[in-house]
């Protein structure tokens, strides 16, 4: 009779047996991809023999056919080798020894253009110390991304910024075939004449894409006319430079991405700019002063404006859905008698129908509110779904106005977000507004999330609040976040005001959220 193991030698022989267990288990999918391919490799030599022979080359009509024997050939080729190759790899596994096999240099080119395309461009061009063949695989990537990680960094800017430099332009020296994107992201660099060199070489090679951010400090870059001679270029971003297109340029007929931050551009060329690119789909404008902006762009679809505009005029933009504005409009400017006559909302807004989402920061409500007040609006804004409001002075009739206009020509909406801006005096003597301006017919069937910020408990606020809890019947949450000046006496104030309000929906829920 054998004797029967002991606990202590079956932990020892426990390991060994799980190693065992998992090779099998991957001899057996090795196997099963093998099983795969010598299937795939049968039917394409099956297809093959099956295929019918002659003696010429032509067609039935006479002329040559395209011969497509020697791309067949290659393919199945490139499928015996890669049996091999496994049958080579499960042997080594097999006998429990290390493979010497590349798996990574036999995959086909375009998949190591794809893999090295997700390297940071330093590494990607590290790769050429591997070996022959990967001398020059990095040099046919069609995405250059260069920021400062690429070289060295030390405490010398002057040094980092040359190695960087040439670091760029040796790469551009090397590369083969064509370039889709180039992008420079580094606050090291400054404007020197390489850049011109560098933009001359992709203006020759079918950029789609360029992405300039150069630093903030010393002079600014210039774009060389070069730039307007990319004739595929789809998307450019330039971050402090000067712009000065050439008289004879005539747009970007592919361009769809334009992004343009602090740059100097005069108003009549940033324009002409805009209405020169037929396709454009997306237009990011910000930190601009002092600009009268005209946009013309049938294709737009995004929109976003930052800087101190003396006027904005959408034209024609018929297909806008996404729309933000960040103003920094003087008191000046606001009550500048000149534009009294002329209503704001209505230049503005009055033209974009197909609006889904609008964000409006600081001193966007004052800016729509100059001008007169247009009553009813012709415009319904449908497909407006989300709505957000900040710094909103709910101590101006205007600008309460210019909410109640906008919110109830949306009869879908969905999300509407607004912060306050007033914390001055808890007194309004024409409360009675709400009586007389306040649409007693309007309901907001859609409307399920209201978020309210930096409340002050000002009556108006208040009062926007019972409307909003009175008409949304379908309300599910309405946050109140109060400002952070406000009291623990005056929050109590308010939370004691909101649980009296009536609610039009019955899933409707107040939060009050202390800051």
């Amino acid at each position: 009779m054998p004797k029967s193991l002991s606990s202590a030698q079956l932990a020892k022989e426990s390991p060994a047996l799980e190693e065992m267990s998992n090779i099998t288990r991957g001899q057996r999918q090795i196997m099963h991809q093998l099983d795969n391919l010598n299937n795939l490799l049968r039917e394409s030599m099956g297809e093959r023999n099956r295929l019918p022979r002659t003696n010429s080359s032509k067609g039935t009509d006479g002329r040559f056919e395209p011969l497509t024997v020697p791309l067949a050939v290659d393919f199945t080729f490139w499928r015996r080798q890669q049996i091999r190759n496994l049958v080579k790899f499960s042997w080594s596994m097999q006998m429990g020894d290390k493979p010497d096999l590349d798996l990574i240099s036999i995959l086909p080119q375009s998949i190591i253009e794809s893999i090295l395309t997700y390297l940071p461009i330093g590494d990607a061009v590290r790769t050429s110390c591997l070996s022959r063949k990967w001398r020059y695989k990095w040099t046919t990537l069609t995405h250059l991304v260069f920021d400062e990680k690429c070289v060295a960094q030390s405490g010398d800017q002057v040094a980092v910024e040359k190695s960087l430099v040439n670091f760029i332009t040796r790469a551009l020296f090397l590369h083969q075939g064509p370039i889709h994107k180039f992008q420079v992201c580094t606050l090291i660099l400054q404007s020197c004449p390489d850049i011109d060199q560098w933009i001359l070489f992709l203006s020759r090679n079918g950029i789609k894409e360029v992405v300039l951010e150069l630093g903030e400090d010393g002079e600014w870059f210039r774009v060389p006319w070069c730039l307007f001679h990319c004739e595929k270029l789809t998307r450019l971003y330039l971050f402090r430079c000067e712009l000065d297109p050439p008289p004879c340029f005539k747009g970007f007929p592919c361009l769809k991405s334009l992004n343009l931050h602090q740059v100097l551009v005069a108003p009549e060329a940033i324009e002409s700019l805009i209405s020169s690119c037929p396709l454009l789909e997306t237009l990011s404008l910000s930190y601009f002063d002092s600009l009268a902006l005209n946009i013309c762009a049938p294709n737009l679809k995004h929109l976003c404006l930052e800087g101190e505009f003396k006027d904005i005029s959408l034209e024609n933009t018929p297909l806008l859905v996404d729309l933000s504005v960040a103003l920094y409009m003087t008191d000046e400017n606001g009550e500048n008698p000149e534009h009294s006559s002329n209503c704001k909302f209505i230049k503005f807004l009055g033209g974009i129908p197909r609006l889904e989402r609008l964000v409006g920061h600081i001193y966007f409500t004052k800016y729509l509110s100059i001008g007169k007040d247009p009553g009813v609006l012709p415009i319904t804004y449908n497909h407006l779904k989300i709505i957000e409001l900040y710094q909103v002075s709910f101590e101006d009739m205007k600008e309460i106005l210019v909410v109640l206009r906008l919110i109830t020509s949306s009869p879908n909406l969905k999300e509407l977000q607004l912060s306050g801006s007033s914390l001055t005096s808890m007194e309004s003597p024409d409360l009675d507004f709400w009586e007389k301006e306040g649409p007693l017919d309007c309901t907001f069937h859609k409307l399920k999330v209201v978020k309210m910020t930096d409340i002050s408990g000002l009556p108006h606020e208040m009062e926007f609040i019972k409307f909003l809890l009175r008409k949304s019947p379908v309300l599910e949450v309405m946050s109140i976040m109060p400002c952070v000046f406000v009291t623990m006496e005056a929050r109590l104030i308010i939370v004691t005001e909101l649980l009296s309000f009536t609610r039009a929906s019955p899933k409707a829920g107040i939060v009050f959220i202390q800051d």
